[in-house]
């Protein structure tokens, strides 16, 4: 395992950001700045992560790829097509973003024609086409796994890697957000071992966090920190660890640098 954090820690230079994630005994790194930094910003970044031994696990994108609005759309499309050559260029293992929606407000929300045909379709091709303009080398490009919209199980995500067909395309596992039910809940050990084994071989990076069942009606889930929850973080870095020895795993969705200190050092007595 590769342990890293979605923060990019409060730092002056990159020099002091690759110095901070590496005295945490980290591995990897989410890559702090955007394709639109420039050139030299960039490559400062870079370099301080090969100087710490950092390996740069994640390039996000993190916008609504599938817009309602024409205009958004293409304006999202080519931000990740610009972020995917980004993180092929500076050799980061993938590049990741959700499926995104057009059927609401919210660019990552839950509405039941997610799930529909027309969106899997639109899906489908926005992958192909993104992965096809950018022509990465190395760098895979992902969807992470959601709660609320495609891919929301190991199945689906099959079936999207079947059906986008790409070589570059991979697979961005986040556990807690496909524990969707008392069955994934309670179970968790048996699903994390179901989705390693269905998605094994396309494996790129994993999220870590924890999840817990709030004690009132109806059933509710809650994210928490790494040992707030009941997620068998054990098994989960066991499994990773042998999908790939260097396996990133990033703890992300904390507020404070001490907060990500904390469930570092959690995570690593799990070891």
């Amino acid at each position: 395992m590769y342990l890293g954090i979605s923060s990019s820690l409060s730092h002056s230079s990159p020099a002091e950001w690759a110095e901070k994630h590496k005295s945490l005994g980290l591995k990897s790194v989410v890559f702090p700045v955007d394709y639109l930094a420039g050139e030299e910003v960039i490559q400062a970044y870079c370099d301080a992560a090969a100087e710490a031994g950092l390996t740069i696990a994640e390039v996000g994108v993190w916008r609504n790829t599938l817009a309602a609005d024409p205009a958004e759309r293409k304006k999202w499309i080519d931000y990740a097509i610009g972020q995917l050559r980004m993180a092929d260029r500076i050799g980061a293992i993938c590049c990741v973003n959700v499926v995104g929606t057009p059927y609401g407000p919210r660019w990552d929300g839950g509405y039941r024609n997610n799930f529909s045909p027309e969106l899997w379709g639109m899906a489908v091709a926005m992958i192909q086409h993104i992965i096809d303009t950018a022509q990465p080398l190395h760098t895979k490009f992902c969807i992470e796994s959601m709660p609320w919209m495609i891919p929301s199980s190991p199945d689906e995500y099959l079936r999207l890697i079947r059906d986008v067909n790409r070589q570059q395309f991979g697979t961005h596992l986040d556990i807690v957000n496909m524990i969707t039910s008392p069955d994934r809940y309670f179970f968790n050990d048996r699903f994390l071992k179901e989705c390693f084994t269905k998605l094994k071989g396309t494996i790129c990076s994993c999220h870590l966090k924890d999840i817990r069942l709030r004690e009132e009606y109806t059933f509710q889930l809650e994210e928490c920190a790494c040992g707030e929850g009941t997620l068998d973080l054990g098994l989960y870095i066991r499994l990773a660890n042998a999908e790939n020895p260097c396996m990133p795993m990033i703890i992300e969705h904390l507020s404070t640098d001490a907060e990500y200190e904390a469930s570092v050092r959690k995570v690593k007595s799990e070891k």
